[in-house]
């Protein structure tokens, strides 16, 4: 398991291409027959992949954790960003098609991903963050999700915004997340910006093709960089920072959050003319 440690703001906005990246992007998290992960301090958020192929992939307590088990002390919501798969749950079978969100609450001890078929196998995407009581493992299909229609051709941001994990939705401790799709030839998302000082953010971009990249621009609103971004690529966010994309393509990422506040609507916006 990697880690990555947090950034006081003054400190990053004097980093470099090559700081920013090794310390906000997480580039390689889908390695076959594998479960990668990399450990936040950003309110201790896990971001992780699992490709599963012949065998089940077990998600494991690192000794990071120090922990019995990876959901202990934890909470943790899966989706499916590639072909069909099925994730086990002390025993139990939860099928997942694609961009499907699993949520499995604290005290769960035998997690394992698996693919329909191992040789096409299934890409799972999660995240993780502490959780202080049991909620009901839950699975919910992108049909079934709280869909919200928002922006417009002329902006170039007309998108749907997926709710899975949230206050109305699949019940969590402190975990929120949701799916956002841009339509074709919309590429903006999340602008005018803003930033939610209560909760750090991560972002993961997929479905982009091979020569698409997303420009993820972060930092304080007056200092803000930018992240050159590949598909299947995941970006953590601080709670000082902004958080906006603009693509070479329409592209759909997956949004999850942690922190002091469990209100979606809860963020600060920035005005135009304070972006810098």
């Amino acid at each position: 398991m990697q880690i990555r440690h947090a950034a006081h703001p003054e400190d990053a906005k004097q980093y470099t291409t090559d700081r920013l990246r090794r310390d906000f992007l997480i580039e390689d998290l889908f390695q076959t027959n594998q479960v990668s992960m990399v450990y936040s301090h950003y309110d201790r958020m896990v971001i992780g992949g699992a490709v599963p192929t012949e065998e089940g992939l077990a998600l494991e307590a690192a000794d990071t954790l120090k922990t019995g088990f990876f959901l202990e002390r934890r909470e943790i919501g899966v989706v499916n960003i590639g072909p069909a798969g099925y994730v086990t749950v002390d025993g139990e079978a939860f099928h997942l098609n694609k961009m499907d969100c699993l949520y499995i609450g604290l005290g769960k001890q035998d997690v394992k991903f698996h693919s329909q078929d191992p040789s096409n196998p299934t890409r799972f995407y999660f995240v993780s963050c502490p959780a202080h009581k049991e909620y009901p493992t839950q699975l919910q299909g992108i049909d079934q999700a709280e869909p919200n229609r928002l922006g417009s051709d002329d902006k170039s941001n007309r998108r749907t915004i997926y709710k899975y994990i949230h206050a109305d939705g699949i019940k969590s401790c402190q975990l929120m997340l949701g799916i956002t799709v841009l339509e074709p030839n919309n590429m903006w998302n999340t602008m005018p910006a803003h930033i939610h000082d209560r909760r750090m953010e991560v972002y993961l971009y997929f479905d982009l093709a091979e020569n698409d990249r997303v420009m993820h621009f972060m930092g304080q609103p007056h200092e803000t960089r930018h992240l050159v971004v590949k598909n299947e690529q995941s970006v953590i966010s601080p709670s000082w920072s902004i958080h906006s994309g603009v693509g070479t393509s329409n592209y759909t990422f997956i949004w999850a959050m942690a922190g002091e506040n469990y209100t979606f609507t809860d963020m600060d916006a920035v005005a135009m003319d304070d972006l810098r």
